[in-house]
């Protein structure tokens, strides 16, 4: 999880607090998290959730790591989950780590019910500035250099991933193209979360200079949210038969028989 020097609820946490306030989540929502891990399984737990299995590729997870949730061993590309198996998908933090983080997105649509939530890089001027003052990484050697050179790379490897940052936009013309049989619901939220461990092992002179800089522009995110580097999107399906497409309306109450047929040609090979 992103590390940040205030104590105000972390950004993953603070996102589900808002999810059950407006009754999208509640603590009995079945739910699927995706390249999940430690950080998932406190957030989920302090917030009481019953109902939740935890999934990655990593073999050093387990469910006794993972109780009091489910376990389950899975690559985000190619969940072996049916259709509709979860009410609700999440992933935080994870889907940059894949290979194509696109695939695992329409992965997570495909087996959840009624939406998705995933806490991803967003991509703006910021981010690209970060990237010019070496405060960012392009590539995310650091998760790797943290788990010893042996992993936490691309699809867990020890190849450090390309850090895939997404826009509001990006995230809507995905979904809409996947799914073109409806009108879905989006809500989106960015988070200033700046990187001090790593900018702690920057050993640049004018990287300590700013750092009181970058304590302001954190503290001042509430006020100037479109700088967020973090970007929290939630992905809310159509509903049956009410939000269909009018044009897939057949007459009053029906609609086209294989308005789930891409779910289906998506899992073919």
């Amino acid at each position: 999880m992103t590390e940040t020097l205030w104590e105000n609820p972390p950004f993953y946490e603070h996102t589900l607090r808002r999810l059950l306030s407006k009754n999208i989540l509640n603590t009995d929502t079945g739910i699927l998290v995706v390249c999940g891990g430690e950080g998932d399984r406190v957030a989920f737990q302090s917030l009481g959730f019953k109902n939740v299995t935890i999934s990655n590729l990593d073999t050093n997870l387990s469910s006794s790591k993972m109780s009091p949730f489910q376990w389950s061993y899975q690559n985000a590309e190619e969940l072996t989950f049916p259709d509709d198996s979860f009410d609700f998908c999440v992933v935080h933090e994870g889907l940059h780590h894949c290979y194509s983080p696109h695939r695992g997105l329409l992965e997570m649509y495909r087996v959840s019910r009624f939406g998705l939530l995933l806490i991803e890089p967003c991509d703006n001027v910021f981010t690209k500035l970060g990237l010019v003052l070496d405060i960012g990484q392009e590539y995310e050697h650091s998760a790797v250099f943290y788990h010893d050179c042996k992993s936490g790379g691309v699809a867990n490897s020890s190849v450090p991933n390309f850090i895939y940052r997404w826009t509001e936009k990006e995230i809507v013309k995905t979904i809409s193209s996947f799914s073109p049989y409806g009108k879905h619901r989006f809500l989106f939220w960015r988070r200033l979360m700046m990187p001090w461990r790593n900018l702690a092992n920057r050993r640049s002179a004018l990287i300590r200079l700013l750092y009181p800089v970058f304590l302001l522009l954190e503290l001042g995110d509430s006020v100037t949210s479109r700088m967020g580097n973090t970007l929290a999107s939630v992905v809310l399906k159509p509903e049956i038969p009410r939000d269909v497409h009018p044009w897939l309306r057949l007459s009053e109450g029906e609609f086209e028989p294989d308005i789930h047929y891409l779910t289906g040609k998506f899992r073919e090979k």
